[in-house]
């Protein structure tokens, strides 16, 4: 034991410890050596940095609206991430007054033909035409599979038989809760209700997170099929996981409140069954509004009536949903229009499309009292279940005062609860936007009024930024990440005009010429000239038309002869032997003349004939 201590050294007395109020400054108590610090590593004993690394860039997804912002129709969005993109509807608009001739826009497909080889796919929301109008002229220009429900599927080979596309388009039918691969991105269908059946949101997942483009929605707690309830725990389930951003329906933004439940319609027009007495009852409608024909067709076995349809469209419609199994009516019930005149007014129900005042459907015929088999009169009950879409209310205005003239009586607008909107109002957008909690917002399906207001009603909630909402433009790419959202370079997106056969043949200057002519008219002005010393050898004649009448302003077209010939002597004095320089001067001089005179500027068509 005594060897043991030996051989181990006393051990070291430990060093006081410093005060605490002379460790907290750093000096030493007055009277004691200041020691340095022991527990700094000397310099060259130091570990060296690791290098840091960057933090890599969140993958991005691009957005790119090609329609549906700042407008109501033309509904088309493409969406590309890690080089594959996908196209959600493709739709169309009707013209408004000014588009003079024209009966269709489409959306621009320059950048979708661009990029043909990159898309995995066109997903359909729903039916509608400001969906689906267009189809049949992005098919035109290359292939592409068409992912739908049965009956979006189905209204589209309605479509796709016109223009010979039925056979050489691959149609893949989905149902809500099955997902897609479709390169990169993998989607879920997801149910909402709306004025159609089979309709859809998309939960669009990619490498840069989970995008949800709704559709045309409302959240309608009593609709008119038990199945057709908007699926809102999926919506929630996505938003407890992380939505990076959420495109939504803003139609009815301005609107406070919720949507009124279709069962309010089913109720009205029962009371207007009843109130027809035994006058024939004619209901205008959607042809695509596959839910209003079923009401319609219930309660004319109600009441004991038969039903027949009116109008192209109604007729194929209703056909197809019927072979599908989404419309139900006996086959007792169902008559052709040709059969109508065989019943008593009080046994029959007619449904026509036009509820919109389309100048060559059944019912504007019917108020013009062309249409082959219905003459309207006193008779007649006409329901137009319908209200009327921005730039169509003079439309709708006309066929109900030619309707109202031949005698009938007409229930239109908001006379009695003939109609609900298929849209959401703002207490479901927030339900939306609450559920889905989605990072950055995009309000989609809407003028920019609606847009704001969805927006604005987006902000009030509170808990996405203010700088994560952005009301987008047609042709924008919006790259959207978990690290922020940018506007980059825009891409092609414009009005295509369909008048016709013609495509993207009338543009502005078209356009301008057709309202020129609808203003203020045109005069013709031919003569013969002799082309080898432009000589006059017969004329000038004026010829107008839209301008004035001839033989009530006799004076006022012989002065303008008069311009044409003092003009054309000009031209062979100055030795002018070119006729568009001569065209010009007559056109110049003649312009001038009439302007003065009548304070209008008529189109001048000079027609020279060298002989």
């Amino acid at each position: 034991m005594a060897q043991t201590k030996e051989n181990n050294p006393a051990p070291r007395a430990k060093a006081p410890a410093a005060p605490k109020a002379a460790a907290a400054n750093g000096t030493a108590p007055a009277g004691e050596k200041r020691t340095r610090p022991t527990t700094r590593r000397p310099y060259y004993n130091r570990r060296p940095r690791r290098a840091q690394q960057p933090k890599e860039a969140a993958t991005p997804i691009h957005i790119y609206p090609l329609g549906g912002l700042g407008e109501v129709g033309k509904n088309m969005t493409v969406y590309e991430c890690n080089g594959d993109m996908i196209i959600v509807d493709c739709g169309l608009v009707f013209p408004d007054s000014e588009m003079f001739g024209v009966d269709m826009v489409i959306p621009d497909f320059t950048f979708v033909v661009q990029n043909k080889d990159k898309i995995k796919g066109l997903l359909i929301t729903h039916g509608h035409e400001d969906h689906i109008g267009s189809i049949p002229y992005l098919l035109q220009k290359f292939s592409l599979p068409v992912y739908g429900t049965r009956l979006t599927c189905g209204l589209i080979k309605n479509k796709l038989e016109e223009f010979g596309l039925a056979g050489k388009t691959k149609f893949v039918e989905i149902v809500p809760r099955q997902k897609i691969k479709l390169g990169c991105f993998t989607v879920e269908p997801i149910h909402v209700n709306h004025s159609i059946p089979d309709s859809l949101a998309f939960a669009i997942d990619c490498p840069a997170g989970v995008v949800i483009h709704t559709g045309d929605f409302k959240v309608d707690y009593t609709p008119l099929s038990g199945d057709a309830v908007t699926d809102l725990p999926t919506i929630a389930e996505y938003g407890r996981r992380g939505v990076l951003a959420l495109l939504a329906d803003s139609t009815n933004a301005e609107r406070p409140g919720f949507t009124a439940t279709e069962q309010t319609v089913a109720e009205g027009v029962r009371r207007l069954f009843a109130k027809a007495g035994k006058r024939r009852i004619i209901v205008a409608t959607f042809a695509s509004n596959i839910y209003r024909v079923q009401q319609i067709i219930d309660l004319a076995i109600e009441s004991g009536r038969k039903v027949a349809v009116s109008g192209r469209s109604m007729v194929s419609n209703t056909e197809m949903a019927k072979e599908l199994g989404y419309l139900h009516a006996p086959d007792n019930v169902l008559i052709t229009i040709d059969e109508i005149n065989k019943y008593p007014p009080e046994k029959v129900v007619l449904i026509t499309t036009g509820s919109q005042g389309e100048p060559l459907s059944a019912l504007s015929r019917m108020a013009q009292a062309s249409h082959r088999q219905v003459r309207v009169g006193p008779n007649d009950f006409i329901i137009i279940s319908a209200r009327p879409i921005p730039g169509n209310e003079k439309t709708v205005t006309k066929v109900v005062n030619g309707l109202l003239t031949l005698g009938a009586e007409v229930i239109y607008e908001n006379m009695y609860d003939t109609h609900v909107s298929g849209h959401a109002c703002q207490e479901e957008q927030k339900l939306m936007l609450t559920l889905a909690h989605p990072q950055f917002f995009l309000p989609v399906h809407g003028e920019f009024k609606q847009l704001k207001r969805h927006a604005e009603t987006a902000e009030h909630l509170g808990y996405i930024p203010k700088q994560n909402i952005y009301i987008a433009e047609n042709g924008q790419n919006i790259r959207i990440s978990a690290d922020g959202m940018t506007v980059e370079n825009t891409v092609t997106a414009g009005a295509v005009m369909v008048d016709g056969y013609g495509v993207g043949d009338v543009g502005n200057v078209v356009l301008r010429d057709r309202h020129h002519l609808s203003e203020d008219g045109i005069i013709i002005v031919t003569a013969a000239i002799d082309g080898s010393n432009g000589q006059v050898l017969s004329g000038p004649d004026l010829v107008s038309r839209g301008f004035v009448y001839v033989r009530e302003s006799e004076e006022l077209m012989e002065g303008a002869r008069t311009q044409v010939e003092m003009a054309l002597d000009r031209s062979l004095a100055d030795n002018m032997h070119d006729w568009a320089s001569v065209k010009a001067r007559v056109r110049e001089s003649l312009s001038s003349y009439i302007y003065r005179r009548t304070k209008r500027s008529p189109m001048i068509l000079p027609i020279l004939l060298e002989v």
